[in-house]
């Protein structure tokens, strides 16, 4: 039992042993003999080779194996194979399962005896340990140390008394229940899940929107497309009756502001009519210029002329009528007497057009007086000069040619009129001037800044309408204005309605036949042309063919101012009602 080993024999330095006992099968223990010399702290020496030295190695003792040979004046207890494997010479005995057994630490039993996996004790053979029923995570096992706890477990080559009960407790183990590494990943996935399922949210919501935002510019497309089609007059089963290309559906779709202006001649008598259009779709503007021949449509229903409606219809009156010939919608009335006219164009500074013909002074005390307003291009004109030359009708001139000047005088009052509205408004109310209501001093300023602004840009245009001798409209030869420009549909009065009265000129004076239209015209009567005579006459003649129209040669002749006896029952012309030979006892109107 006292036998002695030199491990110097083998090699490894004069490190004596001696034989304490021997195992179950009969093979020998060894231990260390403590050498005499003082004692010194523990070291911890690496030992690459303490695994692989066959002397003594039992696997299935256990006892404690040698230390290290390196160090000869340090004992530590032998190790199990099975227990306590120690690759690096730490006096901590190896744990698998992380229990610090024989370290001191809060993570395993503390019975100072190594782990044994068949439940050995340090006598003898296996014995089966009954692991409890409770689980239990192992927790990582705080990293080795150095412990008074270590040395205190039996010294190398002792044995136990047999399996002791494991001495366990609470904190040494974490149950299920508490929160471990693991939790984190469960969390991070959990959050992983949401977020990708928030991103598909994300992607058919965006998927939604782009749906519906396509639909909506879908949608636009296609109402688009089908206004531009009617605006054009080219879908199906809505284009006008008037034409195939779709024009006049196209022209009837613009917008137009419409303003009619009575020129009133205080002094002589007579007026001139005109319309103001604002087309807003296309930015033109036009003066339209109404022959006072122009058939209109009674309050009673009988037929009429504009110039005798405008004289006992007053404003109101003459615009529903018009609205009815015409098709088209005036929004207001302006009557310009000839001295507002005059101080209208003194405001804005005098105008500059084209006159086409001298124009004499109607103040001048003799004859042969230098003209007023001379012909020419860019001709300056006054108040007064605008007013003379507006009004001017020479002797046998038709009455358009009066009323394209008057035309020609509101175009060059408008390029010198404010674009402004404020400043438009001011001028107006400058007039001091009652209008006709609805037309207020702020609705005339605006409109005519409007169409100051087209007439500046060259976006303004005059134009006369053509109406047959009997006062109607064509639709051949008012379509250019009538739907053009004013967007409307002529709807003249039945020429039946109407007396019609055919003049026959004998007086000798060419001139007469134009007055006794005039007259005629606005008397409400039908004029047809019935030419000049071969000679003259010494008295007129009024005549009638049937009884029934006696009553209207009579007024025809009072119209005339001719005498009640020059009405007589005869011959009449071809598609008149009353026949009128006009002789030179015929005393013109001086209107």
């Amino acid at each position: 039992m006292n036998d002695r080993y030199d491990a110097g024999d083998a090699g490894y330095g004069a490190v004596p042993y001696e034989i304490v006992g021997y195992d179950e099968y009969g093979r020998p223990v060894y231990q260390q003999v403590p050498a005499e010399q003082p004692p010194q702290a523990p070291q911890t020496a690496y030992d690459p080779y303490a695994q692989q030295q066959g002397y003594g190695y039992d696997p299935y003792a256990a006892g404690r194996q040698p230390a290290s040979p390196y160090d000869p004046g340090h004992q530590q207890p032998a190790y199990d194979a099975y227990d306590s494997y120690a690759p690096y010479g730490s006096q901590t005995p190896y744990d698998p399962y992380a229990t610090g057994a024989g370290t001191g630490t809060a993570t395993g039993p503390q019975d100072g005896t190594g782990y044994d996996p068949y439940g050995q004790t340090a006598s003898g053979g296996r014995q089966h340990l009954v692991a409890e029923q409770t689980a239990y995570i192992p927790q990582q096992a705080a990293p080795a140390e150095e412990s008074p706890a270590a040395e205190d477990g039996p010294a190398a080559g002792e044995t136990g008394p047999g399996p002791a009960a494991p001495d366990y407790r609470t904190e040494q183990f974490a149950f299920v229940e508490e929160p471990d590494g693991d939790s984190e990943d469960v969390i991070d996935w959990l959050k992983f899940t949401e977020n990708r399922t928030e991103r598909r949210e994300e992607a058919r919501r965006r998927a939604r929107s782009r749906l519906i935002a396509l639909l909506v510019v879908l949608a636009l497309v296609a109402v688009g497309g089908a206004g531009y089609l009617w605006y054009a007059g080219k879908l199906p089963g809505l284009s006008s009756s008037g034409g195939s290309d779709g024009t006049a559906t196209a022209v009837t779709a613009q917008k137009r502001d419409v303003l009619v202006v009575h020129l009133h001649n205080t002094a002589k008598g007579g007026t001139s009519t005109a319309l103001l259009v604002d087309n807003t779709t296309t930015k033109q503007g036009t003066t339209v210029l109404l022959p006072n021949s122009l058939a209109l449509t009674g309050d009673d229903g009988s037929t009429t002329t504009l110039a005798k409606s405008v004289d006992d219809d007053g404003t109101s009156g003459t615009r529903d009528q018009l609205d009815t010939v015409l098709g088209t919608s005036i929004q207001g009335t302006w009557r310009l007497d000839t001295p507002y006219l005059q101080n209208l164009v003194d405001l804005v500074g005098n105008i500059e057009i084209d006159t086409d013909t001298d124009v004499p002074d109607p103040d001048a005390k003799k004859k042969g007086a230098a003209p007023l307003v001379h012909r020419g291009q860019d001709q300056t004109l006054s108040g007064k000069m605008a007013v003379a030359y507006a009004t001017h009708r020479a002797s046998g001139e038709s009455e358009n040619a009066q009323l394209q000047r008057f035309g020609q005088v509101m175009q060059g009052v408008l390029r010198k009129m404010p674009s402004d509205p404020a400043s438009a408004t001011t001028t107006v109310q400058t007039l001091a001037q009652i209008l006709d209501p609805p037309l207020t001093d702020k609705d005339l300023g605006t409109f005519l800044a409007r169409l100051a602004d087209l007439a500046k840009s060259g976006g303004y245009r005059t134009a006369l309408l053509p109406v047959r001798p009997d006062g109607t409209l064509s639709a051949g030869t008012s379509d250019s204005v009538v739907k053009g420009v004013l967007g409307g549909t002529a709807k003249s009065p039945d020429a039946g309605s109407a007396v019609r009265v055919s003049v026959e000129n004998a007086t000798g004076v060419k001139d007469d036949t134009e007055k006794a239209r005039v007259v005629l015209l606005n008397g409400g009567f039908t004029f047809l042309e019935g030419g000049s005579a071969s000679g003259t006459e010494a008295a007129s003649k009024v005549t009638y063919a049937d009884a029934a129209d006696r009553a209207k040669a009579t007024e025809v002749a009072k119209t005339l101012g001719l005498p009640a006896g020059s009405v007589t029952k005869g011959t009449v012309s071809s598609g008149a009602d009353v026949s009128v030979v006009l002789g030179r006892d015929y005393q013109p109107s001086s209107s």
